[in-house]
């Protein structure tokens, strides 16, 4: 929902979605890279995949201090499926315990979608003068 207007995300067929991290600078530490070297084999089964990872970014508004990591999945379900596995949340803390950060699960939009739609939808919501 957009401004209480459903918008074309709120549709119930498959969209990709994104595990998207915003972490902050840490020290090398063991743990991290254990945990580096096992994340890939976490979400592969569940159709993921690294879209953005260690790369340099550039800051055009505001202030983002830290790293982003992207990573793709088929749809919501995928995503959420890989955040509860098993597999994740045993490797979850060699991260955590080194980096804060936040990580947010989020839906992507339909191919062909039109933020034109969402804009009309939101203007017919608005009460009238």
């Amino acid at each position: 929902m957009i401004g209480g207007v459903r918008s074309p995300t709120d549709r119930k067929d498959t969209m990709p979605a994104y595990a998207i991290a915003h972490l902050q600078e840490a020290a090398p530490a063991p743990e991290v890279v254990e945990y580096i070297e096992r994340i890939t084999a976490t979400f592969e089964p569940h159709g993921g995949q690294f879209l953005v990872h260690a790369a340099q970014h550039e800051v055009k508004e505001g202030a983002w201090p830290g790293n982003v990591v992207v990573i793709g999945f088929p749809g919501i379900a995928e995503a959420r499926a890989w955040w509860d596995s098993p597999a994740y949340q045993e490797i979850a803390p060699l991260r955590s315990r080194h980096i804060e950060g936040a990580i947010i699960l989020v839906e992507g939009v339909p191919a062909g979608y039109d933020p034109a739609a969402t804009a009309k939808a939101m203007r017919e919501a608005m009460p009238t003068e």
